[in-house]
């Protein structure tokens, strides 16, 4: 038992010390989607203020591809030493067990949660060409035009994707999927007219919306936003009773990540949300910015699970 009591207590002090000496070199933030959306924009933003707390340089990845799944393989396979990270959405961890029969990665056993750390509201938009205002307008030239119209998203298996799916099924209409690689690519193509509607994350969009660029059909919270007020909520059109999606950043690590580093990251990650002017620059994006608890964190995706299931199944899509 003494020999017991001293490996345990050296295993410990080992966990200890590799925590205190972490990082060790410079920690790289994968973004699994293309530049120019809410999730690298956040990103950026806040490996901006962690690298001089953590006394290394904090670096943002772009690893598109897949609907967020290429670089979340990436992280998955990565050494769990803290130095490499995963900036996600709910596409490639919560909602893609629900879409695809096989996955090349667990995202509950390949992943180590840390904390979530922002959330954004969707919104459904137009290019000002279409000549459309509101979703019950978008509804009505859909329905005489059927099966020429299509919206964009920041991917395959998205939050985005299964709300368009949604409206899809409540309204009786086919508006056509158009996935990209990330929510950049695909604001530049609605400001192009290349796409006519898109279904994104508010950061990308919200200058453009404010200046006429885009027209702003609905949001999909379940109330109207405070900054926003003259912006309704898709619940509020006929047919569209309790339609609710919401979109979220979280960081997470490979599988195996030591408690220790996991809590330094989550307390690091967190003071950066919390200064005064990270929040300002998030929330003039469009951006509520979190810094929950690790436990939070891991509650938050099993019923996030669940929930992203029971909407999958509202859609009428089938798995691939």
């Amino acid at each position: 038992m003494k020999h017991l009591a001293s490996a345990l207590a050296a295993c410990s002090m080992l966990l200890a010390g590799a925590a205190q000496a972490w990082p060790t070199k410079t920690v790289t933030l994968v973004v699994p989607y293309a530049p120019g959306g809410g999730h690298d924009a956040m990103a950026r933003i806040v490996a901006e203020k962690l690298g001089p707390r953590l006394g290394q340089t904090v670096l943002v990845e772009n690893k598109p591809g897949g609907g967020g799944m290429v670089g979340t393989e990436f992280v998955t396979k990565a050494q769990p030493d803290g130095h490499t990270l995963l900036f996600c959405s709910p596409a490639e961890i919560v909602i893609a067990p629900s879409v695809y029969k096989a996955m090349r990665y667990d995202p509950v056993k390949d992943l180590t949660p840390i904390t979530q750390v922002g959330d954004t509201p969707l919104v459904l938009m137009a290019h000002p060409g279409q000549g459309v205002k509101t979703l019950a307008e978008l509804v009505a030239k859909a329905k005489k035009e059927p099966g020429k119209l299509s919206y964009g998203t920041a991917g395959n298996a998205s939050s985005q994707h299964l709300a368009g799916a949604w409206i899809n099924n409540l309204a009786g209409i086919d508006l056509a999927h158009i996935p990209y690689k990330g929510a950049g690519p695909a604001t530049n193509d609605l400001l192009g007219g290349q796409v006519p509607y898109a279904i994104l994350g508010m950061a990308p969009v919200m200058q453009h919306i404010k200046s006429g660029r885009i027209t702003a059909l609905a949001v999909m919270t379940g109330k109207r936003l405070e900054w926003a007020k003259d912006i309704p909520t898709v619940a509020e059109t006929p047919g569209m009773a309790g339609f609710q999606a919401n979109h979220w950043m979280g960081l997470l690590g490979p599988a195996n990540l030591s408690p220790e580093i996991v809590a330094k990251l989550q307390a690091e990650v967190a003071a950066v949300l919390a200064m005064p002017d990270v929040a300002a620059r998030l929330r003039g994006i469009g951006i509520d910015p979190v810094g929950s608890s690790t436990a939070d964190f891991r509650k938050f995706l099993a019923e996030e699970r669940e929930r992203f299931a029971r909407m999958f199944k509202l859609t009428g899509l089938k798995p691939e």
